[in-house]
Order: C-alpha cells, then structure tokens, then sequence
C-alpha cells in the first residue's frame, strides 16, 4: 500500500495498523490494513476490500464488532461513528442461522432427563 499523503502539507498522515476479520465455517481472513486517524469501523471495511473475498458480506447491513463487543449503537457507536484505534480488529459477524432461544428449546424437547424410579 502506497502511502497517503495530507493535503494541508508535505507530511504523511499519521497511520495506525487496524485489522478486519470475517469467518464462514470453511475460511477464515483477518485482513491488516493501515488507516488514517479518525478512520471508522465502516471506512475501514471498506478499505480493507474483504467483501470482494467473499460475497455474501454487505458491508451496509451486516453486523460488526470489535474484538466481539458489538457496535450497535447500544454499548459502542455504530459502525460508522466508532473511530478506530491502532490494534483495533473489526469483525463482521454472520447472520444468524437460527435464534438462541428456538435453538435452546429445540435441545430441550430433544434431551430427556433421567428419571429416578
């Protein structure tokens, strides 16, 4: 990567190393990329190019975190307020495939407990 350079005068723009992850069941890719100060979580997505290695991710809709505490506007801003900080890891999170509490009912109804005669 070439280095970016500032506008306002002749010093490069202070960079700091970041990383984006994504894992499907098969493949897993943690992307380092180095970012402007003030970059967000969602400009560094962007700028790390993973949706191109796999194409179910939407950048635009698709859930993310940092280091697995949740960027949803609740505890942390959203992805596209939160700066990022050097050493900062994105994860962009799947959909999930069934919620946890039909998955818990289901391993209820399927488990039979021991009864004592």
């Amino acid at each position: 990567m070439s280095e970016n350079y500032s506008s306002d005068d002749d010093q490069p723009e202070s960079l700091i190393p970041v990383e984006v992850a994504y894992a499907t069941l098969e493949r897993q890719l943690i992307v380092p990329v180095k970012v402007p100060l003030g970059t967000t979580a969602l400009e560094a997505v962007k700028l790390s190019n993973i949706a191109a290695e796999f194409s179910e991710i939407d950048i635009d809709k698709d859930p993310m975190g940092i280091f697995a505490k949740p960027l949803d506007g609740r505890g942390r801003p959203k992805p596209d307020k939160y700066e990022m900080s050097a050493g900062d890891r994105v994860e962009i999170y799947r959909p999930l495939v069934i919620d946890p509490k039909a998955a818990r009912l289901v391993r209820a109804k399927t488990s039979q407990p021991s009864k004592k005669k």
